[in-house]
């Protein structure tokens, strides 16, 4: 037997779980797992039906589900993805100077909590590169200073074309909308704010000057508009009149680890589907 995660995104309506229950039972498929969530039509996007199943299926199953499925999904008006929970996916990493998360990510991985390959980090600063040698990852660094925004991002482009999906482990560079449209894959990044708060350069000081009681960090998927796209995890602490900038500097840093971690594992476990400019986070 072989484990599996389907995901479903189609328009509500009624039978749904009842056909997909059938065709895994025809195949001999038995499940481990299931999560749902519908929304209203009176939300942005209608009425929409999300699934993630966890099943076991055997082999010589896998074809003739996967046949199945797709037929369904054209009957459902929709999608519906076949897969194997073992699947690991090539996940490139872009960092600046601030190498927190880049230790965490690396650290995680070789506890095996991230089933991941990571083929390469790419920095914008050489700092990161000691790291990374520790770690055995290959580290390149592409100037952004010396050469103009369109031939660095070229660079990194050419140095990443081989990744599944990108993250932002605190890359201070702003990626152009050329630059999506070229990757033309997921990519992740970590905001040291609670988004919509704080956008943009400087959110600590941003909230330190506003004297807010609570300070966050934002993992989102990234968009052609700064710091706007689909959120997939936030994580907050309570700070008061006496803490300093650097002293929300150092919270948000511990945040930072912890919501980005979050958004990972759960990207890396196929728990997230996208409704509109939202997310649909399944639990673990």
């Amino acid at each position: 037997m072989k484990e599996f995660v389907i995901l479903v995104k189609c328009p509500d309506q009624p039978g749904i779980i009842a056909r997909l229950s059938n065709q895994i039972f025809s195949a001999q498929g038995n499940i481990l797992q299931a999560d749902q969530h519908a929304t209203h039509k009176e939300e942005v996007g209608g009425a929409m039906f999300y699934m993630r199943l966890v099943l076991e299926l055997p082999e010589e199953q896998i074809t003739a589900l996967r046949e199945k499925l797709i037929l369904l999904s054209k009957e459902l008006s929709g999608e519906i993805q076949l897969i194997p929970s073992d699947l690991k996916r090539r996940m490139g990493i872009l960092v600046s100077k601030q190498d927190h998360c880049l230790a965490d990510i690396l650290y995680r991985k070789r506890l095996g909590e991230f089933k991941v390959d990571i083929p390469l980090i790419v920095g914008n600063h050489p700092d990161c590169e000691e790291m990374a040698r520790f770690y055995g990852v290959p580290f390149y660094f592409v100037d952004m200073k010396g050469q103009s925004k369109e031939k660095a991002e070229t660079q990194i482009l050419s140095l990443v074309k081989d990744t599944d999906f990108l993250v932002l482990a605190r890359f201070m560079q702003i990626l152009s909308k050329n630059f999506l449209d070229s990757y033309g894959k997921d990519i992740i990044n970590i905001h040291h704010s609670f988004l919509p708060s704080f956008k943009g350069a400087h959110p600590y000081r941003q909230a330190f000057e506003k004297g807010v009681k609570v300070i966050g960090a934002t993992a989102h998927f990234v968009t052609e508009e700064l710091d706007e796209g689909p959120i997939i995890e936030q994580m907050v602490e309570r700070v008061t009149h006496r803490d300093s900038e650097k002293d929300l500097i150092r919270k948000g840093r511990n945040l930072e680890v912890l919501a980005l971690a979050s958004a990972l594992r759960a990207y890396l476990e196929h728990r997230i589907i996208r409704h509109g400019n939202k997310t649909i986070v399944f639990g673990s």
